[in-house]
């Protein structure tokens, strides 16, 4: 199981903490909030393998596009979703909108910052981590936010 700390800024599997990015606005499951659903979910796709590190998804498709400075120059506004993506599904009422929401695990550009809020309601991750998850979790996996 997969365990996200919304207080800590943390994932947690099989015993290695990463540190996270979760949603500027808080939590919420609302469509449009730009906030991080809580609660239990499963993954529902893992989207991805074999893409170089930096790739770029749009729409859970690669462009073809690496990041770069010189991309995020011409791009500042875009919200960068690289690698890999874990796509979360809730399984609770609550969060049941979670998958038509687009909420993922995925990997951030190198300068994100980590352990504090900034993403627009999924978990951002380094590269390299979201990497290792992908590689280990399965589909179908328990996750599990919890609120702050």
């Amino acid at each position: 199981m997969i365990t996200i700390s919304i207080a800590d800024q943390t994932l947690e599997y099989q015993g290695k903490t990463y540190s996270i990015s979760s949603a500027k606005n808080g939590v919420g499951e609302e469509e449009g909030s730009f906030c991080t659903p809580t609660g239990q979910f499963k993954i529902s796709e893992k989207i991805g393998e074999n893409l170089e590190v930096g790739s770029v998804l749009v729409a859970r498709a690669p462009t073809g596009e690496i990041f770069s400075k010189t991309l995020f120059d011409q791009n500042p506004d875009r919200d960068w979703i690289l690698t890999r993506i874990l796509w979360l599904e809730g399984v609770e009422e609550h969060n049941s909108n979670t998958k038509e929401r687009y909420i993922y695990i995925h990997g951030s550009p190198d300068e994100t910052p980590m352990s504090v809020p900034g993403s627009k309601g999924c978990i951002r991750i380094s590269n390299n981590d979201v990497i290792e998850l992908f590689e280990k979790v399965q589909i179908g996996e328990d996750v599990v936010i919890m609120k702050p």
